[in-house]
């Protein structure tokens, strides 16, 4: 559309050729300028100059605008917001990236053996708290491929290279794995969640503590014959156990060998068939804590298969305090993590260690979660 300038002695107004006035510049306000923002969405995505024309002010005022400085007025600075907008207006984010040497995007890498994936409930809770936080912040969030069988794949510093993560965030990985050691030995910026590598940002779960806390509330209610099926090896696994052997030697209660048993986090099959075995012992447990809420519910299979009741007959306790546990009847005594906490703390600060590397000290956060009492845990 053709553009008229018309001058006066004190103000210079951009005319449509149908007579609609776009802007005036003594007022610094632009008006009607729905016209002139849709015929130029058409054309393609607007350029800065694009929306410098429609409002009749320098590209560097446009720029400006768009990055919210505060050395141009305040209705100006909305105005053009609202221009480019109608226009179509996208920023160019290698441009942005080139000036500010920084994408605004923060890599996950997140590989569940179990295949599980987000349907995990543990680690879905904290990666949906660290996405939200980190998004308030202005980051976006990708997933790195963790799929290692296809042809031609890069490794996962190669790829967070190649997509120019500002910072990575570590969770439900094989730690040992050498191209996560490579990653962590890297200068991007990372943070791990339950798992602590020298001299790196880490926020935890309180393990040691939950189930400590959670031993001593079945202990108090009057078991001595307590049984733990742990999961799978891992740090989270050791330092649960550490926590369990602590405390019943504090509590001078004798754990025979035979009521450790190991069953993977979140497997139902496993924990269904080793509490079957616990529960044919000579002198079973009359409390039986599992590695999880979910491992947990195939225990609880295996129980009422049996025709016994819980906690009349037998007492249970899971661990993470998932929301499904709270459905349950009777409600499972369990420890709940405080995901929304570990999440908005591994993203605030992962953003702190990427925006501001040479004051932000490395620490290793450990949040505390709480004992659900739930009805599964009789008084004997």
């Amino acid at each position: 559309m053709d553009i008229i300038d018309k001058k006066t002695k004190n103000m210079k107004m951009i005319v449509a050729k149908s007579g609609k006035v776009m802007y005036s510049r003594n007022t610094k306000t632009i008006k009607h300028c729905t016209i002139q923002a849709q015929e130029e969405r058409v054309s393609g995505m607007a350029s800065l100059k694009d929306i410098s024309k429609v409002c009749g002010v320098s590209v560097a005022t446009v720029s400006k605008a768009l990055n919210n400085h505060t050395d141009i007025g305040e209705e100006t600075r909305e105005n053009i917001k609202r221009v480019a907008k109608e226009m179509g207006y996208l920023p160019n984010f290698s441009a942005r990236a080139l000036k500010t040497n920084r994408t605004y995007d923060i890599g996950v890498l997140f590989v569940d053996e179990a295949m599980s994936g987000l349907t995990h409930d543990y680690f879905s809770s904290v990666l949906d708290s660290f996405k939200r936080t980190a998004e308030k912040h202005g980051y976006d969030i990708t997933f790195i491929n963790g799929c290692k069988n296809r042809e031609g794949r890069m490794s996962y510093l190669e790829h967070s290279r190649y997509r120019g993560f500002d910072g990575v965030v570590l969770a439900c990985i094989d730690f040992s794995d050498p191209e996560v050691i490579e990653l962590i030995r890297s200068n991007i910026p990372v943070v791990t969640v339950d798992y602590l590598f020298n001299n790196r940002m880490a926020v935890l779960s309180d393990n040691v503590g939950g189930i400590r806390e959670l031993l001593r509330y079945i202990y108090g209610r009057g078991h001595r014959r307590i049984a733990y099926i742990h999961g799978a090896d891992s740090s989270v696994t050791q330092n649960r156990l550490a926590g369990f052997y602590k405390t019943a030697e504090e509590l001078e209660l004798e754990i025979p060998a035979a009521y450790i048993r190991e069953a993977a986090y979140r497997d139902t099959k496993t924990a269904y068939a080793v509490t079957g075995e616990l529960l044919d012992l000579p002198k079973p447990p009359t409390c039986i804590m599992y590695p999880d809420d979910f491992a947990a519910f195939g225990g609880i299979n295996a129980i009422r298969e049996r025709g016994m009741r819980i906690p009349e007959d037998i007492s249970v306790a899971g661990y993470d305090g998932i929301p499904a546990a709270i459905h349950l009847e009777p409600r499972l005594t369990t420890v709940k993590q405080n995901t929304e906490q570990i999440g908005r703390t591994a993203a605030s600060q992962l953003i702190r260690l990427m925006e501001k590397p040479k004051t932000t000290i490395i620490e290793q956060i450990v949040i505390p979660g709480d004992l659900v009492e739930g009805k599964s845990v009789a008084g004997i």
